[in-house]
């Protein structure tokens, strides 16, 4: 048996809900991937609350329902992060702040469809972002 080393990350809330949302798109392969064990997810407590929150409100009831056993899986299979030190305000959108706090204390790169957001944790703190495409391709390279 081969060893890959999985790649160590943290997800952006609107990639887990487009690919949790939507079939056959790069971020239902970065969640796909999750789900596989194919990467490390880092999750802080604020961030997951995040995720059910954002999914909860924004799909159906019975949606919801169907998709909240499968987020908790996810979830389960993620290193969660203390969050030591934050980094606010470092994003227009308080919600893209915990994703950058979790993601500076982790050291790993967050992916994001919103690259626009990020980019200014980018620059200011050294946040290294990629798209959902950007990820499955280094995926695919493995």
């Amino acid at each position: 048996m081969i060893y890959r080393p999985r790649y160590h990350v943290v997800i952006d809330t609107n990639v887990v809900f487009a690919g949790l949302t939507k079939t056959g798109s790069a971020a239902g392969l970065v969640v796909e991937a999750w789900q596989h064990d194919l990467i490390c997810p880092h999750v802080s407590n604020a961030l997951a609350y995040e995720y059910a929150d954002v999914l909860s409100r924004k799909l159906s009831p019975a949606k919801w329902d169907r998709i909240q056993p499968v987020l908790q899986f996810m979830l389960t299979q993620a290193r969660f992060v203390k969050i030591y030190y934050t980094w606010r305000p470092s994003s227009p959108d308080p919600g893209d702040d915990l994703v950058i706090d979790c993601a500076l204390n982790a050291g790993v790169p967050v992916v994001t469809a919103n690259l626009r957001d990020f980019r200014s944790a980018h620059y200011a703190l050294g946040l290294k972002i990629m798209s959902p495409l950007a990820f499955v391709a280094l995926l695919a390279d493995m």
